[in-house]
């Protein structure tokens, strides 16, 4: 082979190579299967709505506090002397009825001075007397021998005013020991109960020496406290100067656990107190029930005994076309999610009456069928595609004209 030819193969073979494998490359390509395209799915949140409707509600506050008697005494003897009896019902916890006797201290010297003051009131009548037939005596000799208009110290006037003085204070003073003697005996002031004592049989009591301590038994007190912002929604019974009478508030049920149950009793605030706690600024309303110690009912209820620590709730005002939401469809201070018709997400402000740890009281911005969202969303955007299910996880039961017929 020339040196010619050698030359054109070695500049035509790479030139050749190039274009056969263009070739093969545009014939593979155009040889490849086609890949198939589908859109792109987009992923619609599922969120739990619960429908708007509008009721009455009738609000209520709780509190909580410690039963007290309503009335509690101490008893303290008017006269002194020994212990010489005892009533059964006169220890911690009995209880008595108005007019029984507790306890009698011996009444012998009682009697004694009893008998003393009667012989002084005999015996002052007998001066009386006296003076009186003296004061005829000196009248008739005036008569006869006086000249003019006697002296009343001649016809004894004031020996006979005298005599009755003295007779007018023995008679206050046999009072005294008669009612000395009936106050050896001490009686109970009222119906109710011994809360503790501290005498007993064959112990000298003194005047004004406390010897136990006593409460009533027809109504038990609570003191309830309550803050500022919970007054608004009750109507207490507030204590003006110059009114008359005691102005009976709103209900409460108080409920306390004893021996492993819970048990209620009806009462009624009765009054609110003068002044607020300057620690605390609450408020404090006094709740009374009557007949604590009553069996009630229920036989197998306690007794709403003193010191019981119980929870109350006072019903409220009654307030008409309200919204009640959960406390988790709250969005900031006061904005909700709704779900609109077209199943997207709106942003809506509301106005709200009350809110409490569980539930929202919403006065405006809901209307009856509203959808309001409870879910929690991170990334919320208004006009945002949703599903939607109910508080208890199921998804609306589709429309009647969007239900197929069966194929036969």
């Amino acid at each position: 082979m020339n040196r010619g030819v050698r030359r054109l193969v070695q500049i035509l073979l790479p030139v050749a190579v190039v274009v056969v494998a263009a070739l093969g490359a545009r014939t593979m390509m155009a040889l490849k299967p086609e890949a198939p395209t589908r859109p792109p799915e987009v992923t619609v949140p599922q969120v739990r709505v619960v429908e708007v409707e509008l009721a009455s509600v009738e609000f209520t506050v709780q509190s909580q506090g410690t039963v007290e008697p309503r009335t509690e005494s101490q008893l303290v003897p008017e006269v002194s002397g020994r212990i010489v009896e005892v009533s059964p019902s006169f220890v911690a916890g009995g209880f008595f009825e108005a007019g029984d006797v507790l306890f009698r201290i011996d009444s012998h010297d009682y009697e004694k001075a009893l008998v003393q003051r009667e012989a002084e009131i005999e015996s002052a009548r007998l001066q009386i007397v006296q003076e009186e037939a003296e004061a005829e005596v000196a009248q008739w000799g005036w008569d006869r021998i006086g000249d003019g208009q006697a002296r009343a110290l001649t016809l004894r006037e004031p020996q006979i005013a005298s005599a009755k003085a003295v007779l007018a204070a023995a008679e206050a003073n046999l009072e005294t020991a008669r009612r000395n003697l009936e106050r050896a005996e001490v009686r109970a002031p009222y119906v109710g109960r011994v809360r503790e004592k501290s005498v007993d049989v064959g112990q000298f009591v003194t005047v004004g020496s406390p010897v136990a301590r006593i409460y009533a038994v027809d109504a038990a007190e609570i003191r309830l406290p309550l803050p500022d912002e919970e007054l608004a929604y009750l109507d207490l019974p507030l204590n003006y100067r110059g009114d008359s009478g005691q102005v009976r508030g709103p209900a409460v049920t108080l409920s306390a656990r004893f021996a492993g149950r819970m048990h209620e009793w009806s009462g009624r605030i009765v009054r609110t107190e003068g002044e607020i706690d300057p620690r605390t600024r609450m408020v404090h309303v006094v709740a009374e029930v009557r007949d604590p110690y009553g069996r009630g009912s229920d036989p197998t209820r306690p007794p709403l005994a003193a010191g019981m620590f119980v929870e109350a709730e006072i019903a409220g005002r009654k307030v008409e076309s309200v919204a009640v939401i959960p406390r988790a469809a709250l969005r900031g201070a006061n904005e909700v999610i709704v779900v609109d018709d077209d199943n997207r997400l709106r942003f809506r402000e509301i106005d709200i009456l009350r809110a409490t740890t569980d539930e929202v009281f919403v006065r405006a911005g809901l209307a009856p069928g509203d959808r309001v969202n409870v879910s929690p969303l991170e990334a919320v955007t208004d006009g945002m595609e949703v599903r939607t299910s109910d508080l208890r996880g199921r998804e609306p039961a589709p429309a009647v004209e969007d239900i197929e017929e069966p194929t036969s």
